[in-house]
């Protein structure tokens, strides 16, 4: 069996979860990043760092997949965007301790990270982050690049629009709709 490499955009802290991630669930056996500390910063979470944004065409055949791992939703859509114009398929990635039902739906650069869980009929949109410990439940939606932070909550229906921003500790009652690039502050309850 061939050896899968990923590549994973962004070296900082979300870098390091996605890479362990990545590893933990047996689809790829090896993690590269580019990151833009390239060269000076080589290594990071113990893979190496092999070049910059600007280099990703070039390193391009040596990777099966990219990924990018920021947290910020602007950033992480112009990275999107940048590997796809690379040439590069863009991969999604899920903890192996979290839970994603059969019946969800997840678009390419998804992260779903440890202990989250997506549930029954819930649709995930392109590049969407769902943090350690996040709960989507049952027909809720996220447009793309959203993010949902450490131990968000959304209940069932719940709607946010792209790139919208749930920081840790949201909760969001049946039902709710957020719009288009809105921000929660951290622990922030939402009903109708």
């Amino acid at each position: 069996m061939k050896e899968r490499t990923l590549l994973v955009i962004g070296a900082g802290g979300h870098g390091k979860a996605v890479a362990e991630a990545a590893l933990l669930s047996g689809e790829w056996q090896a993690v590269t990043f580019a990151d833009d500390r390239w060269p000076e910063l080589k290594e990071s979470f113990g893979c190496p760092v092999i070049s910059n944004l600007a280099g990703l065409a070039d390193i391009a055949a040596t990777v099966d997949a990219a990924i990018a791992a920021v947290g910020n939703n602007a950033v992480r859509e112009q990275w999107c965007e940048s590997i796809v114009a690379a040439g590069l398929q863009l991969a999604t990635v899920i903890h192996p301790r979290a839970f994603v039902s059969a019946t969800a739906t997840l678009s390419a650069g998804t992260a779903v990270m440890a202990m989250a869980m997506v549930g029954v009929d819930a649709v995930l949109g392109r590049g969407v982050i769902v943090n350690a410990g996040a709960i989507v439940d049952h027909d809720a939606s996220l447009g793309d690049f959203a993010h949902l932070g450490v131990g968000v909550q959304l209940a069932g229906g719940v709607k946010v629009g792209a790139r919208g921003w749930l920081q840790a500790g949201c909760c969001a009652g049946y039902g709710v709709v957020l719009a288009e690039a809105e921000v929660l502050a951290p622990g922030t309850i939402l009903s109708v």
